[in-house]
């Protein structure tokens, strides 16, 4: 799993108007003016589907950041 990959799907989640806003690794998630309890139930599920790794809406509160996400998925693979 690459990093480059992983935003890509994460930014999947999203319903952004064009392309939406840069997402990079440092991203602070939870700040990006569209995210909310829907993307984050998508984001719990992409990382069951893509993934096959179960997350809880606490593991998403314990991450800032996209690279943190990233690192915590790939973590339980």
């Amino acid at each position: 799993m690459e990093l480059a990959d992983f935003i890509d799907n994460f930014k999947d989640q999203f319903d952004f108007e064009g392309d939406g806003p840069d997402i990079t690794g440092a991203t602070q998630f939870k700040e990006l003016d569209d995210w909310d309890s829907l993307v984050a139930l998508s984001v719990l599920a992409l990382a069951d589907s893509k993934y096959h790794v179960s997350l809880k809406g606490t593991d998403i509160n314990e991450c800032s950041t996209v690279q943190e996400l990233f690192e915590l998925i790939k973590s339980k693979q």
